[in-house]
C-alpha cells in the first residue's frame, strides 16, 4: 500500500504537512512541519493518528517503529522538493564520484532543477551535482551568521512500537 497520500491526508488534518517519509531497518520515519515550527505537541497528536490509522489499515506487515519527528534546524535533504525548500539555504553535501573519492560540498545552494542541484563552495567555486549523485545533505544551521560547529543532535521526536 502507498503510505504518502493518505498520511499527508492525515496530516494536513492536524496543519501540518508531510516533508518526508521513509521506512527503512524495521522503522517508519516520518517527518512533518508547519510554517512556524513544530511542537511536542503537535508531534504527539501525529504519531496517534498516524498510528490509530496504521493499526486499522495495517499496510505494513510484521514489527515496525513508528518515528514521527520534525525535521529540525539542520534538515535532512534527499529530493529535489527538499532541495527547492532550501535554496538560498547554506547546505553540505557529500558527492559520490565514479573512480575519485568522495567530495564534500558547503556553501549557498544556488539553484535546484529534478535532476541536479547548483551550489557556491568556497573552495571550489560554482559547482553542479547530480542529485543521483549525494550521498547525504542537509541544511547548516548558521547563529549570527557562522556555521554550527557540530552535527544537530536535538531534534524533536516520539516514538512508538507496534507488533505485528
Amino acid at each position: 500500500m502507498e503510505l504518502e497520500t493518505p498520511l499527508r491526508s492525515l496530516l494536513s488534518s492536524l496543519g501540518l504537512d508531510l516533508y518526508d517519509l521513509e521506512f527503512a531497518k524495521g522503522a517508519l520515519n516520518v517527518i512533518v512541519q508547519r510554517a512556524g515550527g513544530v511542537d511536542l505537541e503537535a508531534l504527539t497528536k501525529a504519531n496517534r493518528a498516524i498510528s490509530e490509522w496504521l493499526d486499522l489499515n495495517d499496510p505494513i506487515p510484521g514489527r515496525f517503529t513508528l518515528d514521527v519527528s520534525s525535521p529540525g534546524l539542520e534538515r535532512r535533504l534527499r529530493t529535489s522538493e527538499h532541495f527547492r525548500s532550501a535554496v538560498g539555504e547554506v547546505v553540505t553535501l557529500r558527492e559520490q564520484r565514479e573512480g575519485e573519492p568522495t567530495r564534500r560540498l558547503e556553501g549557498p545552494l544556488l539553484s535546484v532543477s529534478d535532476t541536479s542541484v547548483t551550489l557556491a563552495d568556497a573552495n571550489v567555486g560554482e559547482v553542479v551535482v547530480a542529485i543521483g549523485a549525494v550521498e547525504r545533505a542537509r541544511t547548516v544551521f548558521q547563529w549570527g551568521g557562522e556555521p554550527k560547529p557540530s552535527p544537530s543532535r536535538g531534534k524533536a521526536s516520539t516514538t512508538t512500537s507496534k507488533k505485528g
